[in-house]
């Protein structure tokens, strides 16, 4: 039998699809009816906020590609043109579904609960006093309409902002009559308006859109002329930041000067009102210089994700997820010494089912610890009004010597990691920005303590970010231990992100860009040695990505040698499974729910002496070679186990489980005949709330 041809395309899913059929799973949860109704518009504004990154990050590379006459790219050996015909396909599907849902389904079901979107012609003699009195005093004084003319060109418009153009008849006080407007509305107001109850014929959550009361209200911004249509409209731009690392003295300025053009970038995608007549429509694709395939026609809001402001407004328990308080471990009850504790054991944390809290309170307990010499930290995302980053000050300023690496390109998190760098170093903290070409994404905090006359490291690694709110949405591990192996292998990991040296062997942990890839091959190929020696050989990979092609040559080779894999991917996934020998030993789930699934977790059976590392990075080249990532081992037999059970969960689920097929297509699995409906993600809940 010949050897078949690992790196034939047809193998390989393209990336870029991948991630839009991720963004479908997400908005088959706001389709699903048993998802809590305020929960389904939840899913359906994070689809909206997913699709804009995609489009302001891959459809704008793709484009840039094409532009650059770039041929075939990717393992699956497709070009720019091809990948983006079928991105437009498979989008506007997906976009015309989503208004579908909200406007068929979502809202309908809402108003049945007694939360309204009320349309303008739905207003109450009562509701249209008090939007108009909202528009005179609120609105009025702060918009600017431009008319058009050779005075007044288009106007330049914000990546993701409001605008409507308007179609006028007569003439102004000039005499002129350009026939079109433009009104930007400033993103500061909100783009959901919440009635008073107290107004007759008012229920307790009566909204009106901004969009409507502009609409309804647009005659009084052009006083003696008349408004014959009103149309909103959204532009998305590039937004990829780009500044030569090699070519500047100080990434913190270039950063600080590059920013302001995001918000400018070269058009991608435009939104327009379904009713907008396609003059118009055809007028804005000109003037962002936009072909028809980059036109999307919505009926409703052009940006959902402003409706997640609703979800906070409206007080209804019953219609959201059942509320619970993240447990803690037996062993830290509240006011524990947590050095004292990791001085006898490790500890291992899994949000959200357990609290962050230890985590940000280890760091406040050795802020004002005498004995703390130390505290060195890798920030990527904090968050603003972030405890993590008010210890460190607090550190600081008691003189320790406080040294944070922060990643000043974490991808729309810049202008905040710019602020919190600038008050760490006013406090007195070493603020340095990691390594020229490689971003620092790996998640370690390390404190030097003196303790007899000796210098002891306590360690935090983690594979999700130093964030107390999505502490409390995504799912991640995180280890505190006093291993004197890996707090030296932490120590050598800042040294080299502090200054300047040769790499450093590590005992335990692995890292990117230098011994995290060659490990994961290295680990598949033995793997497969013991398949091929006979041996039941398993391996079980958690990651939000899995697009590296030379790891998942290794998953196919491993394979048809026999090994059992489960692989959980979130999003994108190029590998296909089930190709008849070659993947058919590959299962390949997404686990799509309440929370977002962002553990890294790699398993390796290796014939009865298991392995289990925890990680910052998926399986993708950015991670394995242009950034800092950590992979670190879990040695403790007992929390080895614990997180082979959280896997074991996620292979049983059969209702928050999407199947990959060897189509690069899923399908939602669903319980059997004769089998129970199990969630992981509930299952957890419960188990970590028992444990705790």
């Amino acid at each position: 039998m010949d050897t078949p041809d690992l790196n034939n395309p047809e193998l390989y899913t393209n990336r870029q699809l991948s991630l839009l059929e991720f963004n479908r799973r997400v908005v088959a949860q706001a389709a699903d009816p048993d998802t809590p109704l305020l929960e389904r518009l939840k899913f359906l504004c994070i689809a909206s906020s997913n699709l804009d990154e995609f489009f302001e990050i891959r459809v704008s590379g793709l484009r840039q590609a094409q532009e650059m006459g770039v041929g075939q790219s990717g393992p699956d050996n497709r070009t720019p043109q091809q990948v983006l015909r079928e991105i437009s396909d498979r989008t506007h599907a997906l976009v015309d579904e989503q208004y579908r849902l909200l406007n068929d389904e979502v809202t309908p079901a809402l108003a049945e609960s007694g939360i309204r979107f009320l349309r303008r012609t739905e207003w109450t003699p009562a509701q249209q006093a008090w939007i108009q009195n909202y528009f005179q005093t609120e609105l009025l004084p702060i918009l600017s309409p431009l008319g058009l003319d050779p005075a007044h060109p288009f106007p330049q418009v914000l990546n993701k902002s409001l605008n409507f153009i308007v179609a006028l008849e007569g003439r102004d006080a000039f005499g002129r009559n350009s026939g079109m407007a433009v009104v930007q509305a400033p993103r500061a107001l909100p783009r959901v308006i919440q009635l008073p109850a107290t107004l007759e014929g008012n229920g307790p959550y009566d909204f009106a859109f901004l969009s409507s009361i502009i609409h309804a209200h647009v005659n009084d911004l052009f006083p003696g002329m008349n408004a014959t249509g009103c149309y909103q409209f959204r532009v998305t731009r590039n937004s990829d930041l780009y500044v030569d690392e090699e070519e500047i003295d100080d990434l913190l300025r270039a950063m600080e000067g590059e920013l302001p053009s995001r918000r400018y970038g070269d058009a991608v995608r435009l939104e327009v009102a379904a009713n907008c007549p396609e003059h118009m429509s055809q007028f804005l694709l000109e003037e962002f210089e936009l072909d028809a395939d980059a036109l999307y026609q919505v009926n409703g809001p052009v940006n959902l994700n402003r409706l997640l402001a609703v979800c906070d407004l409206v007080d209804r328990p019953d219609l959201k997820y059942p509320g619970f308080t993240p447990g803690l471990p037996t062993e830290l009850p509240h006011g524990t010494d947590l050095m004292k504790v990791m001085r006898r054991r490790d500890i291992l944390l899994h949000h959200p089912f357990e609290s962050f809290a230890p985590v940000a309170e280890l760091l406040r307990q050795a802020s004002q610890d005498p004995e703390v010499l130390a505290i060195k930290q890798t920030l990527y995302r904090t968050g603003a009004d972030s405890a993590i980053v008010d210890h460190l000050v607090t550190a600081a300023q008691a003189g320790k010597e406080v040294t944070v690496v922060v990643e000043l390109r974490a991808r729309f998190d810049e202008a905040e990691n710019i602020g919190l760098a600038n008050r760490l170093q006013e406090a007195g903290a070493h603020v340095v920005y990691g390594v020229v070409g490689h971003k620092t994404h790996a998640k370690m905090m390390m404190i030097v303590r003196r303790e007899s006359g000796k210098l002891r490291h306590y360690v935090h690694l983690g594979t999700g970010n130093y964030h107390s709110r999505t502490a409390r949405l995504y799912t991640d591990y995180g280890l505190l231990t006093a291993n004197p192996a890996i707090g030296e292998d932490v120590h050598r990991v800042f040294l080299q992100l502090t200054s300047l040296g040769k790499v450093s062997r590590l005992t335990h942990l692995l890292e990117s860009p230098f011994t995290l890839h060659q490990g994961m091959l290295d680990k598949i190929a033995r793997e497969q040695a013991h398949a091929e020696a006979g041996h039941p050989a398993r391996i079980i990979i958690k990651v939000n990505s899995l697009v590296e092609p030379r790891v998942i040559r290794a998953l196919y080779s491993a394979s048809m040698a026999g090994v059992q894999i489960h692989l959980i991917v979130r999003g994108m996934c190029s590998l296909r499974p089930g190709i008849e020998g070659i993947s058919d030993n590959i299962e390949v789930r997404s686990i799509i729910g309440r929370f977002l699934e962002h553990t890294r977790v790699f398993y390796f059976a290796n014939h009865g002496e298991p392995e289990l590392f925890c990680s910052s990075a998926d399986w993708m080249e950015r991670n394995f070679f242009r950034r800092v990532e950590t992979g670190f081992p879990l040695l403790n037999p007992e929390f080895r186990q614990r997180v082979i059970d959280d896997l074991e969960a996620y292979l049983q689920d059969n209702t928050q489980a999407w199947l990959l097929g060897s189509d690069g297509h899923y399908t939602r699995d669903a319980p059997g005949p004769d089998e129970a409906a199990y969630s992981a993600q509930t299952t957890l809940l419960e188990t970590y709330a028992e444990r705790n």
